[in-house]
């Protein structure tokens, strides 16, 4: 699970083998074991115990700002990436190699997006001619991209236009069938112009982070990207697999305004646009995480949302030091048993939550 903190002023220290989160009278313990990464998003304190607690037992912790993306993060210093696979990265950029790889997140990409169109036309009889229409347009734009041949370099503006053409077919056809007062006009980011773009904006930064991670733990370099042109301190790479998983935010978003579960109190106005309220943050939070633990199959197995982008991230730094050679096939096999022991100990520290309060209640902590 993830721990949020998005209650201004929240404080967050160690307490036994758990977490104690704690906000004016209100606290909420949670077991180290049960937690995989702590997010953020607010102005809060926290322990230097609390951050070795968190080191200890892998978990990462994500700063996000206002509008949901990340400015900064803690993890353990094991999880730092080889220097083969950051050399293969850059000797890759300027080749065919490199060009497969950003065509292949990119038509993907694309391919997701006709798929969501693709379903919510069937069960939207009366707009489904209009959204054959886009369905059309981006599947012509993932043809044209699939055919490209050459280098990152000679290709990108080609690659970026047909990729910003999709885009503005995908969100024309998503506003289409919204309720007619939270229609939008394109993306717009930081800050949004509009209710979808806002709850848009904040899911992604959570990707980003999920994705940021994934590079770290198999050794990718999320500065050395393929598509997205490197500049001082952007993490090129995680912009370039992140667009493969973009889908399951757009589902997220979606589905809370096709269940009206959308209020005007989860936004708040900005300068020059709008952003979301801590009421907000939590509905999508709480929608975007259920929709991460479901189960899909992928490469032949049933595993969680939020497992494929770890073991995408692996597979492609598979791909950079051993080319044409595949994953052991128990791979996904132990990701699996992992997930259970994780989830048997959770089990264990769980019990012991209400012991390390009596502990700390014994010890006269407050």
């Amino acid at each position: 699970m993830q721990l949020v903190i998005n209650s201004y002023g929240s404080y967050l220290r160690k307490s036994g083998n758990c977490f104690l989160v704690k906000k004016d009278e209100k606290s909420l313990e949670v077991a180290a074991g049960k937690v995989s990464s702590i997010l953020i998003a607010t102005s809060a304190y926290i322990t230097t115990d609390a951050i070795k607690l968190a080191l200890d037992n892998n978990i990462d912790i994500v700063f996000l700002d206002s509008f949901g993306e990340p400015y900064g993060r803690i993890w353990h210093p094991k999880l730092g990436s080889t220097t083969l696979i950051r050399r293969r990265q850059l000797e890759i950029y300027d080749s065919s190699k490199g060009l497969n790889l950003a065509k292949d997140w990119g038509v993907r990409k694309m391919e997701n997006q006709i798929d969501l169109l693709s379903r919510l036309g069937k069960t939207r009889e009366e707009k489904r001619p209009d959204l054959d229409v886009f369905i059309e347009e981006i599947e012509q734009c993932r043809d044209q991209m699939s055919r490209l041949r050459g280098s990152i370099e000679a290709r990108r503006q080609d690659m970026l236009g047909l990729e910003g053409k999709a885009a503005r077919s995908y969100f024309e056809a998503i506003s289409s069938i919204m309720p007619e007062r939270y229609r939008f006009s394109g993306r717009s980011r930081n800050p949004a112009r509009d209710e979808f773009n806002a709850l848009l904006n904040y899911g992604y930064g959570v990707l980003y982070s999920l994705v940021e991670k994934g590079c770290i733990i198999a050794g990718l370099d999320p500065y050395v990207g393929f598509l997205h042109t490197d500049s001082y301190n952007k993490m090129s790479l995680v912009f370039d697999i992140i667009e493969i998983f973009r889908i399951y935010v757009d589902e997220t978003v979606v589905f809370l305004f096709s269940r009206r579960r959308v209020m005007d109190e989860h936004f708040e106005p900005l300068e020059q646009g709008m952003g979301l309220s801590k009421e907000g943050k939590a509905v999508l939070i709480e929608a975007l995480n259920k929709r991460l633990d479901e189960s899909i199959l992928y490469r032949g197995r049933k595993i969680k949302v939020r497992n494929t982008i770890q073991m995408e991230c692996h597979r492609i730094a598979n791909s950079l030091i051993r080319p044409g050679e595949e994953l052991p096939e128990d791979y996904d096999q132990n990701i699996l048993d992992l997930e259970e022991e994780v989830g048997e100990e959770g089990e264990r520290c769980g019990e012991e939550a209400g012991r390390c309060s009596e502990e700390h209640r014994e010890e006269g902590g407050s």
